[in-house]
Order: C-alpha cells, then sequence, then structure tokens
C-alpha cells in the first residue's frame, strides 16, 4: 500500500503536522536531523523548507511548506486548499487548521512558488515563513572588460535585472558570479543583459553543474528517439535535469551522486532502446573555452597591434624623424593642391584605418560605456584621438582650401596613441593570463583515465578495465599503479605504498598509506600498488574543492580604496586646455612659449589629450586584483587556502594567534600511559563500564581510554564479545560523558565532571591527578554510581614543529595564546614546553569564542587556529578563522582560510603570504598612482614654461599602457614567494 504514496499526512491535535516519506514498504523520518527536532515547532520558528524536485511521471514537481495566519476553523483550511487546489499547476494541497501549515506540491514548470503565495494572500490570508525561493547560481565569462569601471558597469546592469539577488564581477579573472531566482529569471536573461551593457558573456556553469554529464547520443533516427531517451533518464532515479541538443544529438545530464552516476546513466540510455541496443551514448567532453578565449584574445591584441604599426610607423617617420633629416624629407613638402603638403596628405591616408578600423573596439566600448552614463578607459581614448584626428582634417580641409595658411597636423598622435595602448592591451593580456598559472597547474592535476576493477564476493578482481576517469562512481574500486596518479578521493582497501601527495599539500617527503589510509586525488602513487575504494568523485573530489574554493577568492573583491573616476579625467582634461588655450589667446603668457609651427588653439590641444590619456586610472584598477588572484593560488599550491581578498585584507593585520591545544598543538592522537584502580573495583568492572560509556563518543581521549581499556580487558582475561549497552548517554561539553551501564550510574572525565555530580576525591586521588598532570598528562576519572573508580593517564604529544612557530611568531612580533578544554596543569606544562606564555584552560566550546571577543575588545587583532570542527564558534568570531589539518574536508565554511596539511608552519606562512600580499598591493598602488601623480602635472605642462619640457600625446598613451604593465608584472612577482620556515629547517 505505501508503494503508491510517496508522502503521508500525519494531522494530530498534539503534533500539528507531521510530513513521513514512504518506499520499498519502509517508513523513515524525513533525514537523520528530524530525529532531533522538536515535534511540535515553536510559532516563531521557521516552518519547513522547499524539498527538492521529484519525477511526478513525465513532470518534475517540488514540495513547499509555510505557514497561513488567520485560520480560525476547518472550514478556512478547507476554503485555502480549494483555492489552491483549482491553480493550474498544483498537485496536492494540505492546510492544518492547528498548526496554520500548508503542504502544497505544484509542478514548476506550469507555476511558481509566487504565484502560490499571491492566491493565499488573495483568499483574504497572511502568508508567514514563507520560505526563500531556490537560488540558483552561474558563472560567465565577461569579455571585453578593460578596466574597474567596466566590471563595475557589468555588475550593475546584473543586479538590475528582476531576480538576481546577487552578482559579484572578477576584473583580473574576468568572471562573473551570479545568484539569482529561478523562478523568476534565468541565465539567458542575464546574460542578454551582459550584451547589453556593451560586453560578451558566456555560461561557464550553473548551480548544478556540481554533478552534470555530458553525452553524446547514436542511434538517433527521429526527433521520436530524443523523445523516449529523455523520459526514460527523467524517470531514472537521481536524475534531476535533463537537456537535449536536437541539432547535435547531445545530452546534459544532472545527477545525484548518492542515488546514480555516469555509467548508470548510459546504461539507462542503452536499455531505452528496449533491449536492442538501438541506442549508444558516449562522454562528451565540451571544449575548455577559458583558454582557447584568452589565446585568441591575446592573438587579437596582437594581430590589432602588428596592423596599427604598418601603418603607425610610417606615420611617426614621416612627421618626426624624416623632416629632422634633409635632404631626405624634402619631398614630404611638396605641396599637392594649394597648402596641402605630399605628408599631410600621406599621414591622412594612413592615420585613417587606424584610427577607425583598427581603433573600431574603442568606438564601441565608448557607445556603450556612455550608454551607461559611465567613463572607462574606451570613453578616454575615443575622446582623445577623436580630437587629435579632426582637429588635423580641419587643418588638412584649410590647408587644401586656402594658398596662404600654415598649420601643423596631429595625426601622428592619434596614430601612435592607438598603437601604444594596444601593445600595452596586448602585454597586459599576456602578464594576467600568468597570474593563474597556479590554478591551472591544479587543475590539470587530475589523471585523464583510470584502471577500473570488478570484484567478486569473496573480494577476488574477476576484470580490470581501463576508463575515464568522469564515469568512475561512488564506491567502485580502482587499482593505482606505481607512478599513476590518484583519480579520485578513497581509502585504501588493499596494497601499501608511499603517496607524493606536495602539489595538493605541499608536504615534500611522501606519505606512507596502507589499508585503511586515505588517499587524495591528483596525488602520484610512488612505488607499490594500492587499490583503492572511491568515496569522493568528479567535483567532489578535495583538488575540485580546492580550484572553486581558489576561484571563490579570485572572484572575490579586496577592500581597497575607491578607484579614481574617469569623468573627473576628463574634467581636468578639459580644465588644462581651457588652462593653455584661453591665456595664450589673451596674451597672457609670451608668444615665444608656443612653437612655430603651432597656435594658442594646438598647444593647449596637445596638453589636454596627454592629460585625459595619461590619467586613466586602468593601473589602479590591476593593482588589487591582480596580485590577490596570484597570492591566491600560490597559497594553494603551498596547501594554503586563503578564501579572497577579506582574508589576506584581515591576516596582515593579526598580531595575536590563539591555538586550540588538542590536535593543533599537539599530534591529536592521543594514548593512555598507565592506568590506576582505586579501592573496592576490579580492573573487569572498570573496564567494562569504561568501554560501555566511552565508545558512544567520538572525542580522540574517548578512543584512546577505550582502545587501551580493551587491551586491559584482553590482559585480565574478560574481554565481552558485545559492548554493554548504554542508556540515558550524554556528552558534557570540556568534560566527559555520563550514562547508565546495566543498573550503574558512569562518569567518565576530568575532576569538573565529577564536581557537578558530588562524587568525592579523596587526598589519594588528588595526589594521583596532580602528579599525573605535572606530567602533561590528562587524568580521566570513571566513576560507577558516585564513587571513584579508577583513572587513566592520557598523553598527547607535542608537534615537533610547534616550537619553533611559536618563537617565530614572536619574532614576527605575534603573540601566541592557547586556549583548551583541558585541565590547567596539563595545559600549563604544554604551553610552556612549545614557548606560550598565557593560557586559557578548562574551557568550553563557546568559551573560546568567548575568549576571542575579550582579546578583541582589548584591542588585539585575533586568527584563530583549530581543527574547525568543537573550534568552529571561536573561528567563527575571530578576525582570520585557521582550520588546520582540514585534509579532504576544504569546504569548512567557518574558517577563512583552511591550512590542508596537520603543520602548524602554515600558520606563518599564511599571515607571511598575506604581508607580503598587501605590501605588494601598496607596491602597485605606488606604481600605478606614480604615472598619474607625475605624469599628470607633466602632461598639464608644468615644466613647459621653464624647460620647455612637455609630454607628447602619444608618449603619454606609451606611459599610461607601462603603468598597467608594470603592476601586472609587480603582482606576477608574488609567483616567487618560498615559505619562511620548512620542517628541513629544524
Amino acid at each position: 500500500m505505501y508503494k503508491e504514496c510517496e508522502y503521508l499526512y500525519i494531522f494530530d491535535s498534539c503534533l500539528g503536522l507531521t510530513i513521513l516519506k514512504f518506499w520499498d514498504d519502509k517508513m523513515e523520518v524525513n533525514g537523520k536531523d528530524d530525529l532531533k527536532a522538536p515535534l511540535l515547532p515553536s510559532l516563531d520558528s521557521v516552518a519547513v523548507s522547499i524539498s527538492h524536485p521529484t519525477s511526478n511521471g513525465d513532470r518534475k514537481t517540488k514540495m513547499i511548506v509555510f505557514k497561513i495566519r488567520g485560520i480560525k476553523c476547518a472550514s478556512c483550511s478547507n476554503s485555502i486548499e480549494s483555492v489552491l487546489g483549482n491553480l493550474s499547476g498544483v498537485d496536492s494541497v494540505m492546510v492544518s487548521p492547528l498548526e496554520g501549515q500548508a503542504v502544497v506540491r505544484y509542478v514548476p514548470d506550469l507555476i511558481t512558488a509566487k504565484t502560490i503565495r499571491e492566491a493565499v494572500k488573495d483568499s483574504g490570508f497572511e502568508v508567514d515563513e514563507f520560505p526563500e525561493q531556490d537560488i540558483a547560481v552561474c558563472r560567465l565569462r565577461i569579455k571585453g572588460m578593460a578596466c574597474t569601471s567596466c566590471s563595475e558597469s557589468t555588475e550593475r546592469a546584473l543586479l538590475m535585472v528582476e531576480g538576481v539577488k546577487k552578482a559579484v564581477v572578477g576584473l583580473a579573472l574576468e568572471e562573473a558570479k551570479v545568484h539569482f531566482d529561478p523562478n523568476i529569471t534565468n541565465t539567458d536573461h542575464i546574460i542578454e543583459a551582459v550584451e547589453d551593457a556593451g560586453f560578451g558573456a558566456d555560461l561557464i556553469s550553473s548551480g548544478s553543474d556540481m554533478n552534470k554529464l555530458h553525452l553524446k547520443l547514436e542511434g538517433i533516427n527521429s526527433p521520436d528517439d530524443l523523445t523516449v531517451i529523455k523520459s526514460s533518464l527523467e524517470s531514472w532515479e537521481g536524475v534531476n535535469q535533463v537537456d537535449m541538443d536536437v541539432k547535435d544529438h547531445k545530452v546534459t545530464v544532472s545527477y545525484e551522486p548518492d542515488s546514480t552516476g555516469p555509467r548508470s546513466i548510459i546504461q539507462c540510455i542503452r536499455e531505452a532502446g528496449g533491449g536492442h541496443n538501438l541506442y549508444h551514448a558516449s562522454l562528451y567532453i565540451p571544449p575548455r573555452r577559458r583558454e582557447t578565449e584568452k589565446q585568441l584574445e591575446i592573438q587579437i591584441y596582437k594581430n590589432q597591434f602588428l596592423w596599427s604599426c604598418l601603418f603607425s610607423i610610417p606615420v611617426f617617420i614621416f612627421s618626426m624623424v624624416l623632416p629632422m633629416l634633409p635632404p631626405y624629407g624634402n619631398w614630404l613638402d611638396y605641396k599637392a593642391h594649394n597648402m596641402l603638403t605630399l605628408g599631410m596628405l600621406l599621414r591622412w591616408i594612413l592615420c585613417t584605418p587606424v584610427q577607425f578600423i583598427i581603433g573600431r573596439r574603442f568606438y564601441v566600448g565608448s557607445y556603450h560605456a556612455l550608454r551607461r552614463r559611465s567613463a572607462n578607459m574606451d570613453v578616454l581614448v575615443a575622446l582623445g584621438t577623436n580630437a587629435a584626428y579632426f582637429y588635423s582634417v580641419y587643418i588638412s580641409i584649410k590647408a587644401l582650401t586656402s594658398d596662404t595658411f600654415e598649420g601643423e597636423d596631429f595625426f601622428e598622435t592619434s596614430a601612435m596613441l592607438i598603437s601604444f595602448i594596444l601593445l600595452g592591451k596586448y602585454l597586459e593580456v599576456v602578464a594576467k593570463g600568468k597570474t593563474s598559472d597556479a590554478l591551472a597547474k591544479l587543475t590539470d592535476l587530475a589523471p585523464d583515465t583510470a584502471y577500473l576493477l570488478t570484484m567478486d564476493d569473496d573480494g577476488n578482481v574477476i576484470s580490470e578495465m581501463e576508463i575515464s576517469t568522469q564515469l568512475l562512481q561512488r564506491d567502485d574500486i580502482i587499482k593505482i599503479v606505481p607512478g599513476a596518479k590518484v583519480p579520485i578521493d578513497g581509502v585504501v582497501i588493499n596494497g601499501q605504498s608511499h603517496v607524493n601527495e606536495s602539489m595538493i599539500t605541499g608536504e615534500a617527503r611522501p606519505i606512507a598509506k596502507r589499508t585503511g589510509d586515505k588517499v587524495i586525488g591528483g596525488t602520484v602513487n610512488e612505488n607499490g600498488c594500492l587499490m583503492v575504494r572511491a568515496t569522493h568523485v568528479g567535483p567532489e573530489t578535495a583538488l575540485s574543492q580546492i580550484v572553486q574554493l581558489v576561484e571563490a577568492a579570485q572572484l572575490a573583491r579586496a577592500p581597497v580604496q575607491k578607484l579614481a573616476d574617469n569623468i573627473k579625467v576628463v574634467l581636468a582634461a578639459f580644465i588644462t586646455w581651457l588652462g593653455w588655450f584661453v591665456p595664450g589667446d589673451a596674451g597672457i603668457y609670451p608668444k615665444s612659449w608656443i612653437p612655430k609651427d603651432m597656435d594658442a588653439f594646438e598647444l593647449a590641444l596637445q596638453f589636454g589629450i596627454s592629460v585625459l590619456v595619461v590619467a586613466c586610472p586602468c593601473a589602479l584598477g590591476l593593482a588589487t586584483p591582480t596580485a590577490v588572484m596570484v597570492a591566491t593560488g600560490k597559497g594553494a599550491s603551498q596547501g594554503v587556502l586563503i578564501k579572497g581578498g577579506n582574508a589576506l585584507e584581515k591576516s596582515h593585520k593579526v598580531n595575536t594567534v590563539v591555538f586550540d591545544k588538542t590536535g593543533t598543538l599537539t599530534v591529536g592522537k592521543p594514548a593512555v600511559v598507565s592506568a590506576m584502580l582505586f579501592p573496592k573495583f576490579s580492573m573487569e568492572e572498570l573496564c567494562e563500564v569504561t568501554i560501555a560509556a566511552e565508545s558512544n563518543s567520538e572525542h580522540p581521549l574517548a578512543k584512546a581510554v577505550v582502545e587501551h581499556a580493551k587491551k586491559l580487558s584482553q590482559k585480565f582475561g574478560s574481554q565481552p564479545e558485545h559492548v554493554t549497552e548504554v542508556k540515558d548517554f550524554e556528552v558534557h561539553p570540556g568534560a566527559g560523558v555520563s550514562g547508565i551501564v546495566g543498573d550503574r550510574r558512569v562518569l567518565v572525565g576530568n575532576k569538573r565532571l565529577m564536581r557537578v555530580f558530588n562524587v568525592p576525591i579523596g587526598p589519594e586521588i588528588e595526589n594521583h591527578i596532580s602528579e599525573t598532570e605535572l606530567l602533561a598528562r590528562t587524568c580521566v576519572l570513571v566513576a560507577i554510581d558516585g564513587r571513584a573508580a579508577g583513572a587513566f593517564a592520557v598523553t598527547d604529544p607535542v608537534k615537533p614543529e610547534a616550537e619553533r612557530v611559536v618563537s617565530f611568531l614572536h619574532s614576527m612580533g605575534i603573540s601566541s595564546i592557547m586556549v583548551t578544554g583541558d585541565n590547567w596543569a596539563t595545559a600549563t606544562a604544554i604551553a610552556k614546553q612549545v614557548g606560550i606564555q598565557k593560557v586559557f584552560a578548562e574551557t568550553d566550546p563557546l568559551g573560546k569564542a568567548d575568549k576571542v571577543k575579550d582579546l578583541q575588545v582589548k584591542g588585539a587583532t585575533v586568527a584563530m587556529v583549530g581543527d574547525g570542527i568543537n573550534d568552529s564558534p571561536a573561528l567563527v568570531v575571530a578576525d582570520v578563522g585557521m582550520a588546520i589539518g582540514a585534509g579532504t574536508d576544504v569546504a569548512i565554511e567557518a574558517a577563512d582560510i583552511v591550512l590542508i596539511k596537520n603543520n602548524l608552519e602554515d600558520v606563518v606562512t599564511a599571515i607571511d603570504l598575506s604581508r607580503k600580499t598587501i605590501s605588494r598591493i601598496r607596491l602597485n598602488y605606488v606604481w600605478a598612482l606614480g604615472y598619474n601623480v607625475l605624469g599628470m602635472p607633466i602632461a598639464a605642462g608644468i615644466l613647459f614654461p621653464f624647460t620647455g619640457i612637455r609630454l607628447p600625446p602619444w608618449l603619454a598613451g606609451a606611459c599610461m599602457a607601462a603603468s598597467s604593465i608594470s603592476v601586472v608584472c609587480s603582482s606576477l612577482l608574488l609567483q616567487s614567494y618560498k615559505k619562511p620556515l620548512h620542517t628541513e629547517d629544524a
């Protein structure tokens, strides 16, 4: 009976609404978390959330649950059910009159959740706690951005799209990350908005790309075949979405990796042919457009520069070189008609293609920028070159129509300016391509193929097949031969070897791997053959998550000062022109200042154009993102994952580092070194209750105690076959555990736990505890029925590098503090061993966060270093949270910086790298502002009255290009960063 129904809604006068799920004649609650949640939620709590899409025949349906205010009786709920039930696209409605909750299942292709909410409101009821709509995420490649103004304009255009919740545009990465409501807009509208703003846009990925399979279909003879395949895939368990490319016979499938995998989906397509193998599917890898487009952009700038040189160099020679070399340049003064010389005519002819054909990109960019009511680099270049070109055209036409007029043209200014700017852009895109080298190297670490093993029930290998790594699924058994790369994250089930993990963790020495050890995808197997069971594949692997984290960091914007406004640059240029033209025309300054081939207007025009070009703030816009991009990539290659510019900005200010003890300063693998039995209890009794109570705890100390107690049980010949069940088990954070074993109350923990439960501790026990703690050991007490039964002395060795790291931090002007839940004596002994002066002991997880807050109140900038689990409250509160020893769990949300290795040296590396990066950003600003601060007064003619030195517009263009190139090259120097501390230095 239950197979027929997917959800059953049970109403009860006490419990309100509970949703139960049925399948395969079994009943389950909606996930493990519901077991812990109260059955009757408080009225101010959020009702529920939107469910994942499920298949309803050929239609995808969703479930939404929300609260309705104003329901007074059953007839109210019936009327709401009637209204919603009549809506097209609503499959089922249930409304609880007691709790005022509604459960609606609907087809999102036919109706939106917003329409359902409006229908309830139109019925005269208020909707409360309506869940936020599904927020989809997409990443776009943005083409045509030249400066910060471009990225800001793109961001504004995206945010103006209805349904877009958040948009971040990265100039250096040339990407945008957009969060949007898929019920209101889609990626096509978002791309259209970017194109309307004057930039190109290509979809890199959408939110469902985490597990997406691209397949090429064969055996397709008609559109009906595609319909059959699509229907089969949509009804396949675990498939979320199917997109068909009818023209090219390609299909893209989004799936849940817990339910299905690539090979299962390919098998589904084969079975869709009715067992006759009519249809076949093969893996289709979409082209990596990023590298292709980057190379194409470099080639376009290179070609445009070379073409502009073809015309600009002759113009430069005809205007600047040959007139200085008589008699070689005399032929240029030959008059073609009236006062129009042959040189002027040639310069006009050669300059025109540069201005309007090669320089077309600046006109297009200017048009879109002005349409957005903003000014970018294209506007400045177009203004400057047009002013020079059209003034020169005016001079040429006047010379053509007059037999007495003499004037100087500026065609070389226009042509040379465009050429230098194109050269600068070419060198800039080449250099910017190198800023993401570290990320590209990480991406290329994953191998293309893997050896898949098929095993029988006895664990014997039946077959071995080499397949694409994109076809691997969870729980596959993979064979990794010596010298081969590990294709997935997994656990070794057979064999032993050494694995080089330097490319992921930065650890130089190969790590020994045996049965039960974890391996990380992208690492290299050194000498032995390993059989590994896949636990994470594709985009779920540590390598993929590292790449995603670094990309997100490079997209995140660092807090930097507001960049110069391009409108003010235009204003400064106009004031410069006015400042030279009006006094010159009025005769305020001597006529001798004006070169003999010019008048006051022409001189002022040259100064104005030079200011317009040299003041362009392009380099300022590159100063921060290029440095952040190189630093985050370099950090990732060293095993330090920095989550964006904000983390870098905060880290360089850190003056206090707070360390957790267990697993951070210590190895994190505690071992029991001795056990003490107190009077009136036997060793068998002590071991039995200890094993029963501590077996339910995940704490490292608990595991060490259980392991030692089992060994003692074996020694005394009383090892039980099964662990005794513990009732009323409870964890007391920072103190221990309690529970009832058999009919006895058992406590296992520290002295604080014993005090809480009023367990008497005599002088003999106190002495034993003190002696144990003075040896930097933790004393774990066991009490049975309110009396101390025994104690275990547990030691956790200090990491060998801990003392050096604390000492090095001190030399950097950073103080170190230890916060731990352990007792004061042990904590003090450990702190003394590593050189830490200040200790906070016997502190629970929330207490650690409070200590961090206290330090911040006193003015300290605090970095918290912990394992990212029980330290997460403190990691969140700290200015910089560092999760150490994260291994494959690289997506720790609480931390700002993730240190992959379990090595304290990386704390120093993270802080030092952030300091070097911020210093580099400041140096970049010096380079960028230096050109502007020094160049603008010279371009405006401040030296001209005294020295006769002026900055021609084409030379100003060269300075602007040099500014951007110097900033990018300065950022690239971070590639040579070396760790300040190395294990081998010890």
